[in-house]
């Protein structure tokens, strides 16, 4: 008999496969699978999937997301079962599992888009939640359309330096500057509802406010937190948001650089990481139906501190999820969609 070193033993709970137990197999040995979770093809079903787009065509500035998923993954292994801030156990209460990634080609960017597409549909079959690791944020629009068809207009809580609302760039309309525009005009998210949170920086021209607010958004600036007020900033997001399905969209670059380096677009003054994780875990309670982490790009990070931070952020959106479902908030069943303006 062949022995199999290259399986080991995993936490239990319930028929629930979880992480590879770190008190048997040391955390840098194995599959870097995201927080060193069971892959999709060894679990016989799951609630929420992790999923790979590794896709930075879409880039404007500097590129090297699309090696981003993998980048995250590696740097997720310091994940344990238990978050103390949402005391849940995110990994034993649902069945997480990764998706691995979605095979996208780098020269045709209309059938990337789509392909993503086709893959978040099928992996959210059935009401399952999903989670997708960038790539650049051209992502977020197949994401979108994926989500809107089932669930009808969704509100985005997008967490950026920048809007993302161009409505073209250098005469492309598709790319990780315009995802949102696009996702305004084609009717996938709630425009009554939907915000930024972080911007700052520099913009071509104060035109691109006005924009914004025409594409559906309220903005919550980075300098809101100069003083302090993360507690108001939170409260006044929850405000606009309602009790509305809602979609997290993360770019990595709402923190500031010098937490998340790796990154294509950085701006200074950004948001500090455990700023960020409260405004996720603010979320618990709300129907966060999905969501993504982009931009990660780790031909610029160091020591990865931007894969680290990219990893503390996904497993604190997916922690909000599972806590969600173990409280019935969201299942996997009887989901009236309403309708979408156009797709």
């Amino acid at each position: 008999m062949i022995e199999n070193y290259g399986e080991y033993p995993r936490i239990n709970s319930g028929g629930v496969e979880g992480q590879v137990d770190a008190a048997v197999a040391p955390r840098f040995a194995g599959r870097a699978t995201f927080a060193r979770l069971p892959e999709i093809r060894d679990v016989q079903d799951y609630d929420v999937a992790l999923v790979g787009l590794p896709f930075d065509s879409g880039t404007t500035f500097r590129s090297g997301a699309r090696f981003g998923p993998n980048h995250v993954r590696d740097s997720s292994r310091l994940m344990r079962p238990f978050n103390v801030a949402l005391e849940t156990t995110p990994f034993t209460d649902v069945q997480v599992a990764d998706a691995g990634d979605v095979a996208l080609t780098p020269f045709d960017p209309a059938k990337a888009v789509a392909d993503m597409q086709v893959a978040a549909e099928r992996l959210t079959e059935g009401g399952r939640r999903l989670v997708a690791l960038g790539g650049d944020h051209t992502l977020s629009l197949p994401m979108l359309r994926a989500a809107a068809k089932q669930h009808g207009p969704v509100t985005l809580v997008h967490f950026d330096a920048h809007l993302d609302t161009v409505e073209s760039i250098l005469g492309c309309e598709i790319n990780h500057g315009t995802p949102f525009y696009r996702a305004s005009v084609e009717g996938l998210i709630n425009t009554e509802t939907s915000a930024h949170v972080g911007v700052r920086g520099s913009f071509y021209d104060p035109s691109d406010l006005e924009n914004d607010v025409k594409a559906g958004f309220k903005i919550f600036p980075a300098h809101d937190l100069a003083e302090g007020r993360l507690s108001d900033m939170i409260a006044s997001l929850h405000e606009r948001v309602g009790d509305s399905p809602v979609y997290l969209s993360i770019d990595i670059d709402v923190l500031e650089p010098g937490i998340a380096p790796g990154t294509g677009t950085p701006e200074l003054g950004g948001l500090l990481g455990r700023e960020l994780l409260a405004i996720i875990r603010s979320f618990l309670g709300k129907d966060v139906i999905g969501g993504d982490v982009v931009e990660v790009s780790p031909a610029y990070d160091h020591a990865q501190i931007t894969g680290l931070a990219a990893a503390h952020v996904v497993y604190e959106m997916v922690s909000v999820i599972a806590e969600n479902h173990r409280r019935g908030l969201w299942n996997r069943a009887g989901i009236d969609v309403p309708a979408v303006a156009s797709l």
